[in-house]
């Protein structure tokens, strides 16, 4: 699936992280989802948990990759609407690599969340 979303030329990353998440963090779509956050939000999350657990199965079983790992946050957009926006990246943390959100238990700004294949076996 990255291999698809690569650009012809690839650019220069800092490291392999830096590649795998500017190659695949995406917005989550939702300019179809209703505008009041007691509407929008529990949309938003479901839409992102179906996603990230779809995704994460099908890397487990054509792949045999049980350790990559989805980051989800949710933020409200610096718009004058405000709406609620989520971003989902996928990455596999590898020893020698800092991780994707270094502190992610102090992140303050956005409510972010690290699901695995595990996490996501409940809806399998």
């Amino acid at each position: 699936m990255l291999n698809g979303l690569r650009p012809e030329t690839p650019g220069r990353y800092v490291d392999r992280l830096s590649e795998e998440t500017t190659v695949n963090g995406r917005g989550m779509t939702d300019y179809d989802l209703p505008a009041a956050p007691h509407e929008r939000t529990p949309l938003l999350v479901r839409r992102c948990l179906a996603y990230v657990c779809a995704c994460l199965r099908k890397a487990r079983e054509q792949f045999g990759d049980s350790r990559v790992r989805a980051y989800v946050s949710l933020s409200y957009a610096d718009t004058d609407e405000g709406l609620l926006t989520s971003n989902v990246t996928f990455c596999t943390p590898l020893a020698d690599v800092r991780p994707y959100i270094p502190g992610l238990e102090q992140v303050r700004d956005a409510a972010v969340a690290e699901i695995s294949a595990e996490d996501c076996r409940a809806w399998w």
